[in-house]
């Protein structure tokens, strides 16, 4: 199978299972979920043969291809995945295809509900493989209006809220970087010898980072595009205080929805900084780099702090993700460049780097689960809140140990996948700022106040006082099974966490050194530009 195949088969599977359900009869919804069901599975599969192919050896794009889409404008259709994106295209078909099992539950308009749910995957694995910034755009808002209907429709009570909401944050950012990308379009050519205008992300990559001849972007337009992107990106993080549509979203969605807005949407907040708004921008990212790691602390402590203070069961879930995911921004931004221009303590960047996309996956598996362990009480007792939760190890004693296991990964237990991106983030950030490094690592600490609070008070203490006392039933073979797999990954993750690293370590040390040869270059730029005024 040829790579371009292979990449376009991964995408757009999903999209084509999606018309398949044209054909099926309105009332047949068991078989269109199984059909679901096939359609991601065999998704998974294929990136199953994207991994059994990649070579973690080589740090740059690998499977590339690249065939003319809008020639006039250099719009490509440019594909092509690197130790970065890999890990996030696996993360994205397994939460999928769980999240479809997750699917049972949903009884109105189902036919609807799949065929939104396969295209919002397409969009989703459409951005991690998209190498054109233009293709890379186009799936980026694709997945607005399919996630915008699956809350709007099948979401709870304020379900309308929450979707107008989220629709009109995610627009908003993707405004920002629609500027941002024609910056850079426009500022990619140069009439006089003859450089056309180009959307290639490893081109313009190579320009930002000061490696074109004739053609560079400036430090004031490297540092304006990087508040652009940051913003935008940083909306999908999330990160304070562009978070406020996370809880009312996740709260609203259906369950299966919410798995995927905390698997993966969140992750493509992380995955767009480290694809376009550092390799492009590498002045702005250093310039921008302490209000970064101050944002990341805050988010850490503001979320957790939130998360404690919830009595909504799956509201305390989501709070935890604007936590979780603060780690990432912190682990990413620790880049400390000494008087004489050359990063000091590489290591421990690289080694944030690294942390910061563990964290992603981590929290892909853990927060995916944590909603999954929510969203079968309620589908049993239709509430959650948690003051009227208690006892529920003495009548669900399987459900409470997988929940356990799960919420364990989330607080960052050592041998579960919370533990790695945490530690290393903390101690890479200790090189960055010991002060900062402190309140990163008080973070786990509020944490694990809250995790454990919210087990005493679901699992054990008095017994239960809610309604529906009488629906608290074991789980069924389908629900162990998405658990069971959530539990085991959470588990390897933690335990061999290499199976990652060794993915992604290339990759992450390429796009350090091309940092910072992109910020020196910059820097002398600005010391050219002001010899020359003074002459």
């Amino acid at each position: 199978m040829s790579d371009i195949v292979l990449l376009t088969s991964i995408i757009f599977t999903p999209t084509i299972g999606s018309i398949v359900l044209l054909l099926f009869h309105p009332k047949s919804e068991e078989s269109m979920k199984n059909w679901g069901l096939f359609v991601t599975a065999v998704t998974f599969v294929l990136t199953l043969f994207l991994l059994k192919d990649f070579d973690s050896t080589q740090a740059g794009m690998q499977f590339t291809s690249t065939i003319p889409w809008i020639p006039h404008w250099g719009v490509n259709y440019q594909l092509g995945v690197d130790g970065i994106s890999l890990p996030l295209v696996l993360l994205t078909s397994l939460i999928s295809m769980l999240a479809m099992m997750a699917s049972w539950s949903i009884t109105k308009q189902v036919k609807g509900y799949l065929m939104l749910f396969l295209l919002l995957e397409t969009g989703m694995l459409g951005v991690f493989m998209a190498l054109d910034f233009f293709l890379f755009y186009v799936f980026w808002e694709v997945m607005l209006l399919p996630m915008y209907f699956l809350i709007g429709i099948w979401g709870g009570p304020r379900k309308e809220y929450a979707a107008i909401k989220f629709f009109l944050y995610t627009l908003v950012g993707g405004v920002l970087m629609f500027i941002a990308m024609l910056m850079f379009y426009f500022g990619s050519a140069d009439s006089s010898q003859g450089i056309l205008p180009t959307f290639d992300l490893l081109r313009l990559a190579e320009i930002g980072q000061g490696l074109v001849p004739g053609v560079t972007f400036s430090p004031t337009v490297q540092s304006i595009a990087f508040v652009l992107l940051f913003i935008g990106f940083a909306i999908k993080l999330p990160s304070l205080p562009f978070h406020t549509w996370l809880p009312d979203a996740h709260v609203e969605a259906p369950t299966p929805i919410s798995m995927i807005l905390a698997g993966v949407l969140l992750k493509m907040g992380g995955y767009g900084i480290l694809r376009i708004a550092f390799p492009l921008c590498p002045y702005g990212a250093q310039w921008g780099a302490y209000a970064l790691v101050l944002i990341g602390v805050v988010s850490i402590l503001y979320g957790a702090f939130a998360a404690m203070a919830q009595t909504d069961f799956k509201r305390l879930v989501a709070y935890s993700s604007v936590s979780h995911m603060g780690y990432v921004l912190v682990g990413m931004a620790v880049w400390t460049i000494g008087a004489d221009g050359v990063t000091v303590g590489r290591d421990y960047w690289v080694q944030g780097m690294n942390a910061a996309m563990f964290q992603m996956l981590g929290h892909g598996i853990s927060s995916a689960g944590m909603f999954f362990i929510v969203g079968v009480i309620y589908d049993r007792v239709h509430h959650r809140d948690l003051n009227k939760f208690g006892g529920l190890a003495g009548l669900m004693p399987l459900y409470t140990g997988f929940a356990a296991g799960l919420f364990f990964a989330g607080l960052g237990l050592p041998g579960l996948c919370g533990f790695i991106g945490e530690v290393f983030v903390t101690l890479s950030a200790w090189n960055y700022s010991k002060l900062l490094a402190v309140f990163v690592a008080s973070g786990v600490i509020l944490t694990a106040g809250y995790i454990l609070w919210t087990i005493q008070r679901v699992f054990f203490g008095p017994e239960y006082k809610g309604p529906h006392p009488e629906a608290l039933t074991q789980m069924n073979g389908r629900e162990i099974a998405i658990a069971s797999v959530l539990l085991f990954f959470a588990v390897v993750l933690g335990v061999f966490p290499n199976t990652m690293f060794s993915l992604m370590g290339a990759s992450m040390e390429q796009l350090v050194s091309a940092m910072d040869i992109g910020y020196q270059n910059a820097v002398q730029t600005v010391n050219d530009i002001q010899t020359t005024m003074l002459k």
